[in-house]
């Protein structure tokens, strides 16, 4: 049991930069947010790019770690007012280079003088990628349309930061931009196994968000592979699938992934990421209520039983408690972390509806308080274990 769950919590890193679980306020199925070139720009006193101008090599014996001289060739940011081109500037520490190398130097102003960071290598392209970047003053949406264009870029510095600005990003700036996102590219890209893994995620979604009904089948024609391993980034391809097929992917995904147990556990996990995505994001596209029909297919699942049943809580699909009670006794269910968020359900179901206003109790509480009584009288230990952590 302890390898499955670790297992488990493997791929509930890997399948979301952030559980949709996946952070409501970043790209949700982009790698974890990193600090983008732009973003270390604008926290920077004093930007200059120089080249490489030699030093001195360190010197072991006299405990020497040697310098390294650089030449300014353009300020970018001063607020010292004491930078200009054609200054030589010299860092602690040797570093080997070629005459003319070009390098980014970062630094804060410290009193008169400049605090540099380590020197950040730069191609003119990719120098001037950096300078000419919408200001962190501007709209997020417009942002990205900047940065779209170099997703892909052949400089990996480029693109690795290009897409890190949409892994940073909201959802809600990122679907603005569906009009002008690359269709063909996204394909492309989608179908190319020399693209970073990492990446897929966030073009399957963009090419949910940006697709015609030919996209729906390309999309379709991904979800349903049968790996043997797990796909990094199928999660958002499911997603985007979803966004554009609505009801009729929903049941292509029910069929392939969330009612086939002989699916992948990767591939299933995936699958109620996409789902979770959609009760975030897509209620309007598919209805609520077939989400939680679709959520529900996956307590068949005892190794995804306890996430499915806080989902299921959270939803407020109050409709699931007698199968629950069933599960309880069930001899392929008995994981503390099953029934411990088989109570939370009731206790939440308990509490949902209490507003102390006089009218009329749903049903569903009185249930929910009629399960409780007798989870308790069968199972005290489990309920008190649950009840110590349990916040309403």
């Amino acid at each position: 049991m302890r390898s499955l769950l670790s297992f488990r919590t493997s791929l509930a890193i890997l399948f979301s930069g952030i559980l949709l679980g996946s952070v409501a306020w970043s790209c949700p199925f982009c790698s974890a947010p990193s600090l983008t070139l732009s973003e270390q720009l604008s926290a920077s006193q004093a930007a200059v790019l120089v080249q490489w101008a030699g030093g001195k090599p360190a010197n072991r014996d006299e405990g020497f770690t040697g310098t390294t001289d650089y030449e300014v060739l353009q300020v970018v940011r001063d607020e010292s007012k004491s930078l200009k081109k054609g200054d030589k500037i010299s860092l602690d520490r040797y570093r080997t280079g070629k005459m003319g190398e070009l390098f980014l130097l970062l630094g804060t102003t410290v009193e008169n003088s400049v605090e540099w960071s380590s020197p950040l290598e730069v191609t003119e392209t990719s120098f001037n990628y950096i300078v000419q970047a919408p200001s962190q003053e501007s709209p997020t949406t417009a942002r990205l349309s900047y940065f779209m264009k170099f997703l892909e870029y052949p400089d990996p510095m480029v693109s690795t930061d290009a897409y890190a600005e949409f892994s940073n990003a909201p959802y809600d700036d990122i679907v603005p931009l569906a009009d002008k996102m690359p269709r063909e590219k996204l394909r492309k890209w989608l179908k190319n196994p020399e693209v970073t893994p990492t990446r897929l995620g966030l073009y399957g979604l963009m090419l949910g968000l940006s697709g015609k009904p030919e996209d729906a089948a390309f999309l379709k024609s991904i979800v349903v592979e049968e790996p043997e391993d797990f796909r990094l980034g199928i999660d958002g391809v499911m997603a985007g699938y979803l966004v554009l097929a609505g009801n009729d992917g929903l049941h292509v995904l029910n069929e392939t992934k969330l009612s086939n147990t002989r699916a992948h556990f990767s591939e299933t996990f995936a699958a109620m990421q996409a789902l979770r995505f959609m009760w975030t994001y897509g209620k309007s596209r598919i209805p609520a209520e077939d989400l939680r029909q679709s959520m529900r297919l996956l307590l068949q699942r005892p190794n995804l039983a306890d996430l499915v049943i806080v989902d299921l809580a959270r939803w407020q699909d109050w409709s699931t408690m007698p199968v629950l009670m069933k599960l309880y006794d069930n001899k392929d269910y008995q994981v503390p972390s099953v029934k411990r968020a088989i109570v939370r359900f009731m206790l939440i179901a308990e509490k949902d509806g209490a507003n102390g206003t006089g009218a009329a109790v749903p049903e569903y509480v009185t249930k929910a308080k009629a399960n409780l009584a007798l989870l308790r009288e069968k199972d005290p230990k489990t309920v008190k274990a649950a009840e110590r952590y349990f916040f309403d």
